[in-house]
C-alpha cells in the first residue's frame, strides 16, 4: 500500500517504487502485508573517498502489518563506475579508459544478489541484501537491513581474530566460486601497469616530492629502497600472481569489519572482492586503520606476526595447506605493491601541518620501511 508520506527527492536515481519498498519492508520484517505509515530519508555522511559510491542514505519510517505497528529502517547505498567521481577529472585523458577499466565497481552488488552469506564461517556474517537494481550501465543501488554494530577497541585478541575469520573466508571451499564476481580483470600485475606506472613511479623517481617537509622521515636510504622496489614492481608483481590466489574480500581494514551483536564481523564494502594471492587480505587489516592516521605505526612487525599466524590457522582450519613460506612471500609482494609504493604523503601535502598530520606522514614511512624490510626478509 502507499505511504502516507513518499517523499524519497534525496535518493535520486537510486528510489524504487512504492511497491518496491513495500517488498523489501515485508522481508524486512518477516510479514507478508505491510502498509507505509511514513518514510523519511536522511544523508549518511562518510568522511573517507569512496570512487565507487555515489551516495549513502538511511530510509526509514513505520510500518503497519496484522499484529502491530513496527518502525523500520534501511540502509541504501548506489555504487557506480568510479568514471562519474569528480576525481576522474583529473585522470589524463590517454589514461581514462585503464582507469576506469580497472576498477571494478558492480562487484559489490553481485555479491549482494548471492548466497555468500549462507556460507560464511561462524562469526562472520554480512548485511541482509533486501534488493538490488541497476540504474544504467554504470551504476547501481543496493538495499540492505540495518545491522546493530557497537564500538569496539581492536586489541591484539581482535586483529588475530580476524585475521584468522579472514583465513577461512579465503579458503572455505563453498565460497570459492565467487571469485568469479569481481567484474575486472584483475591482478598485481594489472595494478602496476595501472595505478603504479601511471601515478606512483612518476612520482617516486622525482625529485620535488621529496623536498616536501612532510616527507622528512623518509630518508634518502628510504627513498632509494623504495624506487628501487618501484622499478622492480612489473618483476614483484608477476612473482606474487604467480603464487596461489584464493578469495579475498579486497579491503579488509577495520572499517570494514564492524562489530556486531554477539561479537561477530560484520563484513561490509565489497566492491574489491575476489581472486587475489593468497594473504591479500592482511595488508589492510595490518595497515589500513595506520594509512588513514587512525593508529599509530608501533609494533608493526609484531602485529604482523601475530596475524600471519592466525591466518594460517584459518587456512588450516578449512583444509587448505598452501604452505606458510608461500603465504609470508605473498603478504610481502602485496604490501610492498598495494601500499608500501604509495606511503608518501602527497594527499596531505595542502593540509596545514598540524602535529597530527605530521604523525601521519611518519607513520606512513613506518609503513614503507616495513614492508621492505619484509619483501627482503621473505625473498
Amino acid at each position: 500500500m502507499t505511504p502516507t508520506t513518499t517523499r524519497r527527492d534525496q535518493l535520486g536515481a537510486a528510489d524504487v517504487t512504492d511497491a518496491q519498498l513495500v517488498s523489501m519492508v515485508g522481508q524486512l520484517l518477516h510479514e507478508d502485508e505491510v502498509e507505509l505509515r511514513d518514510v523519511t530519508v536522511s544523508t549518511v555522511d562518510y568522511d573517507l573517498p569512496a570512487i565507487t559510491t555515489g551516495g549513502r542514505w538511511w530510509v526509514s519510517g513505520h510500518a503497519s502489518t496484522p499484529c502491530a505497528k513496527a518502525p523500520f529502517r534501511l540502509f541504501v547505498k548506489q555504487v557506480q563506475s568510479w568514471r562519474r567521481h569528480p576525481f576522474f577529472a583529473s585522470v589524463p585523458p590517454e589514461f581514462a579508459e585503464l582507469a576506469a577499466a580497472g576498477v571494478p565497481w558492480r562487484t559489490e552488488a553481485e555479491v549482494y544478489r548471492s548466497d555468500m552469506a549462507d556460507h560464511l564461517p561462524q562469526g562472520l556474517s554480512v548485511p541482509r541484501g533486501l534488493g538490488v537494481f541497476d540504474l544504467d550501465a554504470e551504476s547501481a543501488a543496493i538495499w540492505l537491513e540495518e545491522v546493530p554494530t557497537r564500538a569496539a577497541s581492536w586489541d591484539r585478541e581482535r586483529y588475530e581474530r580476524a585475521a584468522y575469520l579472514l583465513g577461512r573466508f579465503s579458503a572455505r571451499p563453498a565460497l570459492a566460486r565467487l571469485v568469479d564476481l569481481r567484474d575486472v580483470e584483475w591482478s598485481l600485475s594489472t595494478y602496476v601497469s595501472g595505478r603504479v606506472n601511471v601515478q606512483v613511479l612518476p612520482m617516486l623517481m622525482g625529485d620535488e616530492i621529496w623536498q616536501h617537509p612532510l616527507c622528512a622521515a623518509f630518508d634518502d636510504d628510504l627513498r632509494d629502497r623504495l624506487r628501487a622496489a618501484g622499478t622492480s614492481a612489473p618483476e614483484l608483481a608477476a612473482e606474487g600472481d604467480a603464487l596461489p590466489r584464493l578469495l579475498s574480500h579486497g579491503d579488509a581494514c577495520p572499517n570494514n569489519l564492524m562489530t556486531g551483536p554477539a561479537d561477530d564481523f560484520v563484513m561490509i564494502d565489497f566492491g574489491f572482492l575476489g581472486s587475489a594471492p593468497v594473504g591479500f587480505d592482511l595488508t589492510q587489516l595490518l595497515v589500513g586503520d595506520v594509512q588513514i592516521g587512525k593508529r599509530g605505526a608501533e609494533g608493526l612487525a609484531e602485529l604482523d606476526e601475530a596475524l600471519v599466524t592466525a591466518y594460517v590457522a584459518g587456512l588450516r582450519a578449512e583444509g587448505c595447506e598452501i604452505p606458510e613460506a608461500q603465504v609470508r612471500r605473498a603478504h610481502a609482494l602485496c604490501l610492498l605493491i598495494m601500499t608500501g609504493l604509495s606511503t608518501v604523503p602527497f594527499d596531505l601535502f595542502e593540509a596545514p601541518p598540524t602535529p597530527e598530520v605530521q604523525r601521519i606522514a611518519a607513520d606512513r614511512a613506518a609503513v614503507a620501511r616495513y614492508a621492505v624490510d619484509l619483501l627482503d626478509a621473505t625473498g
